[in-house]
């Protein structure tokens, strides 16, 4: 499977050296694959499913940065600059990586041109796509935020959860108050577009929130 995925997304690009120590991880929908602050030791490749990326703040208030799908890489800054883990990553769906250790990628891939150039392009498109992630979350109301964060969080389902804790981290996520969620939430019952109680909110009109979103969405 390992050089199914290799040959499906061009990563020949590594070295056979290096290609041979890619192990494939498999990770179930809400598992943390890696911690804002943990030290970082390996670098993966995001080849199915769907993650969500989201950065804490010096006072504690979480913000979501991206979702991302295949193919992606996490832990490239990291590699490059040996810092411990800048995001806190988590899988969204059932999510499958390949994975390799920095050092067996310093050993048999650090000076080769054409993967340090592939490196190069892969966190050249991060940072262009992180600053247009952050001016989501500074332009746009919290309506269209939340109905945003509610299409991107159900791709295969069509309820999440709606306890105080969860609705308090969806406000952190996205930017905002618990109270701003909860009375927005309500308009979205009122006009139809969700049904909701005290553990779980069910999306009854996907077609009306992406009208509300239009292009502007978490992805």
């Amino acid at each position: 499977m390992v050089d199914a995925y290799v040959k499906r997304f061009e990563l020949d690009v590594l070295p056979v050296a290096a290609q041979q120590k890619l192990q494939l991880v498999h990770y179930e929908a809400g598992d943390v694959i890696c911690t804002q602050g943990d030290e970082a030791e390996h670098l993966r490749f995001l080849v199915k499913g769907k993650i969500r990326v989201s950065h804490t703040s010096a006072t504690g208030k979480r913000l979501v940065l991206s979702f991302k799908y295949p193919l992606d890489l996490i832990g490239d800054i990291e590699y490059i600059q040996r810092t411990p883990y800048l995001n806190t990553v988590e899988a969204v769906t059932e999510v499958e990586m390949l994975v390799i250790r920095f050092e067996d990628l310093v050993q048999h891939a650090h000076q080769e041109v054409a993967w340090l150039h592939y490196l190069l392009e892969e966190i050249t498109r991060k940072f262009e796509r992180k600053s247009q992630s952050l001016s989501f979350n500074l332009f746009y109301p919290v309506e269209v935020r939340l109905a945003s964060y509610l299409l991107s969080m159900t791709p295969d389902d069509q309820t999440l959860g709606s306890t105080v804790d969860q609705l308090t981290d969806i406000a952190d996520l996205i930017g905002t108050s618990y109270r701003h969620v909860n009375r927005t939430l309500r308009r979205f019952v009122e006009i139809g577009l969700i049904e909701r109680n005290r553990r779980m909110i069910t999306i009854i009109n996907r077609e009306g929130l992406i009208e509300i979103v239009g292009e502007s969405i978490y992805e």
